[in-house]
């Protein structure tokens, strides 16, 4: 069975957004599917996201797919990097790596303030997608360009897309569906 980690962001939490519809959709398919909930914005740092993920990590194997929003993305980053395995995939929404304008910009810093082991994380997944849009208020696209670019990924820009969150009105999210289809159906 296929583990799905669907990771929030800064301020986040396992009901917001896209998460429960995509949540559900993957359930139909019989996978098991994850969505912790990590401490934010108080006492938000990648050790206090560690301790909540270490619960977890019997269900981080080899048919584990990683689905990250914003925040979320640097902290599934920082996984693949702790972690030697080579998972499924990997799918990155709005993720801040360090390019300027981040609004969150001092309060990213304890995910983002540290070089990544690029070669390494690329090592512990299958298949990378990373997903940014032109106009993303808070993690300027330039992100998702280099992030695509350090992880030899599909980058898929979309138009007008803003955060991907619910005040840009994802409250579903069919394309990143069709790419974890995709993964899914891939041995």
């Amino acid at each position: 069975m296929t583990n799905i980690f669907i990771i929030h962001g800064t301020g986040g939490h396992p009901q917001e957004n896209w998460f429960p519809w995509l949540k559900a959709e993957l359930e139909k398919k019989g996978c098991n599917v994850i969505v912790p909930q990590f401490p934010t914005p108080k006492n938000q740092t990648p050790e206090t996201w560690f301790e909540v993920f270490s619960k977890y990590k019997n269900d981080f194997t080899t048919d584990t797919i990683l689905v990250a929003h914003s925040l979320g993305g640097a902290f599934a980053l920082r996984v693949l990097e702790h972690y030697p395995i080579e998972i499924k995939a990997a799918f990155f929404v709005s993720t801040p790596i360090g390019v300027r304008p981040i609004k969150n910009w001092d309060g990213d810093q304890p995910f983002i303030g540290k070089p990544f082991d690029w070669k390494v994380i690329r090592s512990h997944a299958k298949r990378f997608v990373v997903f940014h849009s032109d106009d993303d208020p808070m993690v300027g696209v330039g992100n998702g360009i280099e992030l695509a670019r350090n992880l030899g990924a599909e980058f898929v820009q979309l138009p007008n897309a803003g955060h991907f969150n619910a005040k840009a009105g994802y409250l579903k999210f069919e394309l990143l569906l069709e790419k974890i289809n995709e993964a899914l159906n891939k041995k």
